[in-house]
């Protein structure tokens, strides 16, 4: 098994009909579902999605399990899969978007966009940029108390209370010194462009990202119709379902930014493929030089901008990675520019028997790639 675990971000059979991708039809492939079916009969998870992607789009995907536990509704390939903190670097090229087109600048400050409260931040928090927010160096706690955000409020103004909040935020680090994976750096860059482009987070993601690359299914929040098995329901790190499902079964919506898109396994190969293609310096949504910043770590280290950029021998050199949990649900990428392929795997569970489940298939999806025999490490 290739070596996949040590780079975890620790923040998350019924087969469908052909699926259009790129101009032709791609159905799913016994070959992922033989693959998928032992490992997620192994860990005792519900469901086990995954997928492989080139450059020129969704080559094979698979689907094994239910769709709820105790149920017996079996999941799709068609059926959609909370991404989490994956969500950040769809985040992230948004963002890329906007400096593109000269609304932001990686260098623009807190202070710069929310002059009214520049005076009122701390020092450090003052030097704070959307390059120290996105590749979190900005020095921030990892969270706030999200629940107790005014929830009559709409998202957006829900994020310009935090922003507000940050007044009374001491930082823990000087920015660009150190690596603290903080969620809440997410949401004040999603603020930024919010205020920035005069338009929320949601729309821009919509507008910038979902539409140019055609994920039609791609939408914000919890999976499904409450109370209806139309979707994968979501599961508790226990393997037991958990009370509802739908679109509120999720985070709170402020927390957008950092962690709650959901698709279909076709749409999120898309966002992958067009990664895949700028990554090689090919024809793609964003400039060369935009995915260049957005896949290499500004300050050292290891995390990008929504990427940890590795080396791994499987992949001819520098990886790219990430996974995502809301508790519910998990799932995880990994990209191999130089060999112009990428594995994603998705499961309707959290905690880390679904980690280990996702890790153990993405490993055995690149073996398939690259037809190699399973490689065990100790």
């Amino acid at each position: 098994m290739w070596k996949l675990l040590a780079v975890s971000t620790a923040a998350i059979l019924t087969l469908g009909a052909g699926l259009p991708v790129y101009g032709q039809t791609v159905t799913a492939d016994k070959r992922l579902n033989d693959l998928l079916e032992p490992i997620r009969l192994k860990h005792g998870v519900p469901a086990l999605g995954g997928a492989i992607v080139t450059g020129k789009g969704l080559e094979a995907f698979g689907a094994v399990g239910v769709r709820k536990k105790g149920a017996g509704v079996s999941v799709t390939v068609t059926d959609e899969w909370h991404l989490g903190s994956n969500t950040k670097a769809l985040t992230a090229a948004m963002i890329g978007a906007l400096v593109e087109r000269s609304t932001l600048k990686w260098e623009t400050t807190i202070g710069e966009v929310f002059p009214e409260l520049a005076s009122s931040l701390d020092p450090a928090l003052q030097k704070v940029t959307l390059l120290h927010l996105l590749s979190h160096r900005a020095g921030l706690p990892a969270n706030i108390p999200w629940g107790l955000l005014p929830r009559t409020a709409t998202t957006r103004d829900q994020r310009l209370a935090v922003i507000k909040k940050l007044a009374s935020i001491k930082p823990l680090a000087e920015p660009g010194a150190k690596y603290l994976y903080s969620n809440l750096g997410y949401v004040i860059a999603g603020a930024l462009a919010e205020k920035a482009a005069d338009d929320s987070w949601e729309n821009l993601m919509k507008k910038l990202i979902f539409d140019p690359l055609g994920m039609t299914g791609a939408g914000f929040g919890g999976v499904g119709t409450p109370g209806l098995l139309d979707q994968p329901w979501p599961h508790g790190e226990d393997g037991k379902p958990v009370e509802r499902n739908g679109p509120d079964v999720d985070n709170p919506s402020v927390m957008g930014p950092a962690g709650t898109v959901h698709c279909p396994l076709a749409d999120w190969a898309k966002f992958v493929a067009d990664q895949l293609r700028g990554a090689r310096g090919e024809k793609a949504l964003l400039k060369p030089e935009t995915y260049k910043k957005l896949q290499t770590p500004p300050f050292g280290g290891e995390y990008a901008m929504g990427w940890l950029a590795v080396e791994r021998e499987w992949g001819g050199g520098t990886v790219l990675s990430h996974n995502g949990s809301n508790t519910m649900n998990f799932a995880v990428v990994w990209i191999a520019p130089l060999r112009d392929f990428a594995v994603l795997v998705v499961c309707n569970q959290g905690g880390p028997v679904a980690f280990k489940a996702c890790d153990e298939a993405a490993s055995k999806l690149i073996d398939l790639h690259l037809g190699k025999p399973e490689i065990k490490i100790p």
